[in-house]
């Protein structure tokens, strides 16, 4: 069976890919788990050196890659090579401190008693890999590299929407030294996935929405896998009035609109304080009218077309819900006039918590915006969701900012910042917004498990 590779700018097939089968799944899944003892054996500084080579093969081949990217999810070309040049300093990161994560720790030693207690780091076993289109290279990079390094095999299902791009990534590992059947591509749709849970697996590390993450987590229960879920975010800023509106306004609108707005820590909600409420959103739709809609291989483009068709109708639902509940719509509001699944980049202003756009994950270009009387308005409404991925505050203070935020339920707090992603922090999420944490130490040590050493001298 195979499966068409769709470029979501021009609806035109690139191509056809050979879908994975139930039997094709068990069998990748028995050669991952046969080749994994050989591959954790072998030193650490080799497997690192394998991820050395394969940073480099990204370097050499970014252009190509980012093509790729672009045809197939409609990234535009500047924001695919940002993607790959920013992939970089997260390899770096687990090429530098992975040693230090996975090595032995001694934590007692008694010499009267001759006993010594020591904590080893051993690798999982397989680990199923059910990455996300829209950020292929950092979200996959943040699992399948730390999972390798300490010695894990990996059976890796590219999102259908980034396919070409999973593909890509399989042969560059291959081509760097790790073995085929140490790090398995699958392709296909959701029932790939389904069919991959089904096999007996030590880790499942899932990247994508809440309603599929559960499911993933449901499946993954009956064989008792470690599970790890990067899921959604409705991820909210609040600007106070004492900000540089023009610098907060070009910050976060860009912060809500990058990839168009196809991120899970894109700003989805704002609350602006009452005093500075006007002039905030008049900058903001200034700003967000200058952005360059087009095709996506062209270097001028800021937004291109979303990746899903399907979402076309869900951002249409939305608009339609706050209109009729209130809200002005000050530019935007529909789907382009164009072949492609272009949407024009919309603003919505006197939102509320009634509307769904300020309550469920859009995922494409389009934000509400909502007054405030006070903080602990913007502080209420800030934790009023069911995710908990992101959330941040504009103002000059810092302590004000700080009061603000240690109050926030989020992994990832921002202060006169957004949409920042740090490989020497951990990324997390709360409620709906997922399990576990990828990237820091935390992100590396997630894909071993502690052996405890009771050694005693004779």
């Amino acid at each position: 069976m195979k499966m068409k590779v769709i470029n979501p700018a021009t609806e035109e097939t690139i191509r056809e890919l050979e879908v994975d089968s139930a039997d094709s799944v068990r069998r990748k899944v028995a050669a991952a788990r046969e080749a994994q003892p050989a591959w954790a054996k072998l030193p650490l500084s080799h497997r690192l050196g394998v991820v050395k080579s394969f940073r480099d093969s990204l370097v050499q081949k970014t252009e190509e890659l980012a093509k790729t990217l672009t045809l197939e999810m409609g990234k535009p070309i500047s924001q695919s090579r940002n993607e790959l040049k920013g992939v970089l300093g997260r390899i770096d990161y687990f090429l530098d401190h992975s040693e230090r994560a996975l090595k032995d720790e001694i934590v007692w030693n008694d010499a009267a008693q001759k006993m010594e207690e020591r904590i080893s780091h051993e690798p999982l076993g397989v680990i199923a890999n059910i990455s996300a289109w829209n950020y292929p290279y950092f979200v996959g990079t943040n699992v399948f590299l730390p999972a390798l390094i300490a010695g894990n095999s990996v059976v890796y299902k590219p999102s259908e929407f980034a396919s070409l791009s999973g593909a890509h990534i399989a042969s560059l590992l291959h081509g760097a030294g790790v073995p085929r059947e140490v790090f398995v591509p699958l392709y296909g749709d959701g029932t790939v996935g389904a069919a991959l849970l089904t096999e007996k697996i030590n880790g499942v590390y899932f990247t994508g929405s809440y309603r599929t993450g559960m499911k993933v987590a449901e499946a993954a229960a009956r064989s008792l896998a470690k599970v790890q879920l990067e899921l959604g975010g409705k991820d909210p800023v609040y600007v106070c009035e004492d900000v540089d509106i023009p610098a907060a306004a070009e910050g976060i609108a860009d912060g809500a609109f990058y990839n168009a707005g196809q991120s899970c820590c894109s700003v989805e909600r704002i609350y602006v304080h009452k005093k500075v409420f006007e002039q905030f959103v008049a900058h903001f739709v200034k700003v967000v009218g200058a952005f360059v809609v087009g095709d996506p291989l062209d270097d001028k483009t800021y937004i291109g077309p979303l990746a899903r068709q399907a979402q076309l109708g869900v951002l249409e639902m939305q608009i339609q819900d706050a209109k009729a509940k209130g809200a002005k719509l000050l530019c935007g509001g529909k789907k382009m006039d164009r072949k492609g699944y272009f949407f024009e980049p919309t603003v919505l202003s006197h939102t509320s918590h009634a509307m769904e756009v300020m309550r469920e994950e859009s995922f494409g270009p389009i934000i509400g915006i909502q007054c405030v009387e006070n903080d602990e308005e913007a502080l209420a409404l800030l934790n009023d969701t069911a995710y908990g991925l992101t959330a941040g505050v504009y103002t000059r203070d810092e302590v004000r900012a700080h009061a603000l935020l240690e109050r926030v339920n989020a992994g990832s707090a921002y202060w006169n910042c957004c949409d920042r992603v740090s490989p020497r922090l951990p990324w997390s999420g709360r409620q709906n917004s997922g399990l576990g944490s990828t990237l820091s130490i935390a992100g590396i040590q997630t894909f071993v498990q502690p052996k405890g050493w009771h050694l005693r001298k004779s």
